[in-house]
């Protein structure tokens, strides 16, 4: 047998036990904008998977300013920012996002993935101590091993296991935390982190991902929220392609810490700079949050309606342990990998598109429909999906 074939079997056999787990993972395909009503695979159907919490990434205004700027710039950067591939599109953005923030600087990245690899390996030496949540994204978790410090995997969202375990560090402590966690919807205690931090001389590395555009007045995300300035929180991340419907992802801190990653970020330093039509769709996404408010007062409108309706209806909302998240992201948990799948599948055959979430991306026995609200849903669309979720899971009751 050839070495190909070797492989395939291998990976074969693999792929064949995921699929016996219901744990085989498949892409659908979209046609059209991915916005609130959405085209997959040929069924119109009301998206409630998708992290467009502000319901721009279909904005016709945000097109607009991407389409001038290829007509201006083309479709690509052709190489990495410290060459030739610095816009004045990728400058635009960096400052408006500084001043959106209160931040000295901004730095672009291709990818949060690629921020995060970057700016941590950059940042944390080898012989430092990283106190990391236990739930962080998959892209924290590896940007922290690649730094090669040593590792406590803290007790989610818990300051008093935080405070313990950079206490306890053999060197240098660092902490690093989603601000608002993916899967759950809920919220690190960055005041009591920030105060850690200040205390223990331990800095505080966020990723917002989910808390960019969201949380906190006017939309200026978890730091805002919590009372907190990039001073106390030295090294703030976000992206752009979930409340601004756009792509690419930001690093945010002093002028210093951004004039270190343009050093030593290699997947910053040495990735072709993004297309210069996403910047300016970005920038274009962030005038709009600014200046109509009435985005972020639909989203949490809709976020109550949705709490209110499924606690009418006895919907369980919320993770195992806790509370029901007051964020966009609603979790609804149910446990089994199959009967997860089997309800997200008949959620689609009514019309209404809710991923359903398995192991690894959450812990066995967890697996659950993310369901995600956007300001751009309607009313009647939340009340839909609703009873459609009462119905369904009355089902699977009955049939269990």
């Amino acid at each position: 047998m050839t070495a190909s074939v070797v492989l395939d079997e291998r990976l074969r056999a693999e792929i064949q036990a995921l699929e016996a787990r219901a744990l085989r993972r498949q892409r659908r395909v979209i046609a059209g904008s991915h916005g609130a009503r959405i085209n997959v695979e040929g069924r119109q159907c009301i998206n409630f998977c998708a992290n467009d919490y502000l319901g721009l990434a279909a904005d016709p205004r945000v097109a607009e300013a991407a389409q001038r700027v290829l007509r201006d710039s083309g479709t690509g950067s052709g190489a990495a920012a410290l060459v030739s591939g610095y816009n004045h599109e990728h400058r635009a953005l960096e400052e408006a996002l500084a001043d959106f923030l209160g931040a000295e600087a901004t730095l672009l990245f291709s990818s949060g993935w690629a921020a995060n690899l970057g700016a941590l390996r950059a940042l944390v030496p080898p012989d430092a101590h990283l106190c990391a949540d236990a739930l962080n994204h998959a892209s924290l978790i590896d940007g922290v091993r690649l730094t090669k410090a040593a590792y406590t995997r803290v007790a989610h969202a818990d300051a008093a296991a935080f405070e313990s375990a950079v206490g306890e560090a053999a060197g240098a402590a660092w902490m690093v935390t989603d601000g608002v966690f993916s899967m759950d919807g809920d919220h690190a205690p960055l005041s009591s982190l920030a105060a850690i931090g200040a205390r223990q001389g331990a800095p505080l590395y966020v990723d917002d991902a989910h808390g960019f555009g969201v949380c906190g007045p006017g939309g200026r995300g978890s730091l805002a929220a919590a009372g907190l300035s990039h001073a106390e929180v030295p090294v703030y991340v976000a992206t752009l392609g979930k409340a601004l419907g756009a792509s690419g992802a930001f690093v945010a801190g002093s002028r210093t810490l951004i004039d270190y990653l343009v050093q030593k970020a290699r997947t910053w330093v040495f990735s072709t700079a993004p297309p210069p039509a996403m910047a300016a769709a970005a920038r274009a996404a962030l005038a709009i949050l600014r200046a109509e408010p009435e985005h972020l007062q639909r989203l949490h409108a809709n976020i109550a309606q949705f709490r209110r309706g499924a606690a009418e209806r006895g919907i369980p909302l919320g993770p195992p342990e806790g509370e029901a998240s007051d964020h966009a992201i609603q979790p609804l948990v149910i446990g089994d990998a199959a009967r997860t799948m089997a309800a997200s599948a008949a959620l689609f055959e009514r019309g209404y598109w809710v991923a359903g979430i398995r192991p690894p991306t959450v812990p066995e026995g967890t697996s659950r429909l993310r369901i995600t609200l956007s300001a751009a849903h309607q009313p009647a669309e939340i009340q839909g999906l609703l009873d459609a979720l009462h119905e369904v899971l009355m089902q699977q009751a009955v049939a269990a």
